[in-house]
């Protein structure tokens, strides 16, 4: 069995707020909002629209049209964005199947925080091998901008979080199409990536280094919760957390990498392009070069969006394309991690 992403859809609000903006905000630095932290701007959503339904249903009908494939056609739909969405305790999923229009798919979600995508990608391509299901869409949404405090030094790592949604149409083709060189050309042509393997791991002593206080089950929403200003993200330990994931962290996004390689037939020497999770730059450029990849021309910086969770892939990959970085026959590596701590990677050879 052969999978391919067949569209590829991104959609970002139009409001948009600067480093300059967000330095004026926090009282840090501008060159170091800009410079350092790599947010040249960043797409915020308006109080009373783009909730994460609406811009995943407009990421999604991007991917539809790209790929060529009517909602109807649709086996399942997966929401592997962020858990700050319309409403709580809800299925995202379920309402973005409702308003495509694809009446045969089954909805449900995937939470792996910002290493959202390549476990997505991972689940569904192992899915669409044993299950009798042809076509998937995964849809990513975030707009966790909303919980940033610029007034809480303690959370500044996160004064890059952006708005936007991402989109993939995945398809299966059970007859072997590949070529001499191991390439697949299946759905005649369609395909803009061939999904090869996966890898991730996790570091659970992380997983509460990053909070929202309230609004769970341990303290739920009140009055004085609300008054105290308990509802936006939060770093209980900074300094802590800083000196605990510093030592971990280049190495976790290496194996990862290595793995997934490795598990593709492939190694470093293969790799033509990393999307990565947006972090700050100086970072992305070292585990680019760790890669033996240069950052100027093999990877993309996203300064003008900021860190868009699970979305940050989509984005690395369209705008490659849009800047002639990505190219097809490229072998790619979507490399990302989230909070708590999770580290995933997956790797596809570009189509074009």
């Amino acid at each position: 069995m052969t999978a391919s992403i067949t569209g590829v859809g991104t959609y970002v609000p139009d409001e948009t707020i600067t480093g300059e903006a967000i330095a004026a905000e926090s009282g840090i630095p501008e060159e170091v909002v800009v410079e350092k932290m790599g947010v040249r701007e960043k797409h915020v959503c308006p109080p009373d629209g783009d909730h994460a339904t609406d811009m995943s249903v407009k990421a999604a009908e991007a991917a539809l049209a790209d790929a060529a494939v009517d909602p109807e056609d649709l086996d399942v739909v997966v929401y592997h964005g962020s858990e700050y969405k319309d409403h709580v305790v809800w299925s995202a999923a379920a309402a973005i199947t409702d308003r495509l229009g694809a009446t045969n798919a089954y909805a449900t979600e995937s939470y792996t925080l910002c290493a959202g995508a390549p476990i997505a990608l991972r689940q569904i391509t192992a899915q669409l091998e044993t299950e009798p299901i042809d076509t998937a869409l995964l849809v990513a949404a975030s707009r966790e901008e909303d919980l940033v405090d610029y007034g809480n030094e303690d959370s500044s790592f996160m004064f890059n979080f952006g708005s936007g949604a991402s989109a993939f149409v995945v398809e299966a083709a059970t007859e072997d199409a590949r070529d001499d060189e191991g390439d697949a050309e299946p759905f005649g042509g369609r395909a803009r990536a061939v999904v090869e393997s996966s890898a991730a791991e996790t570091d659970g002593s992380f997983a509460d280094d990053v909070v929202m206080p309230a609004g769970g089950s341990k303290r739920p929403a009140s009055e004085e919760t609300v008054r105290e200003g308990l509802h936006t993200l939060d770093v209980p330990d900074p300094e802590g957390m800083k000196e605990r994931l510093g030592p971990v962290s280049l190495p976790a996004y290496l194996s990862v990498a290595d793995t997934a390689l490795e598990r593709s037939g492939f190694d470093r020497d293969d790799l033509d392009f990393v999307a990565l999770t947006h972090m700050k730059r100086s970072f992305h450029e070292r585990v680019l070069d760790e890669l033996g990849l240069d950052p100027a021309s093999d990877g993309y910086y996203l300064d003008e969006y900021g860190h868009v969770q699970s979305v940050d892939q989509a984005l690395a990959l369209e705008r490659g394309v849009e800047t002639g970085r990505l190219e097809a026959g490229d072998l790619v590596c979507l490399l990302a991690a989230g909070t708590g701590y999770t580290w995933s990677a997956t790797v596809i050879r570009w189509r074009g």
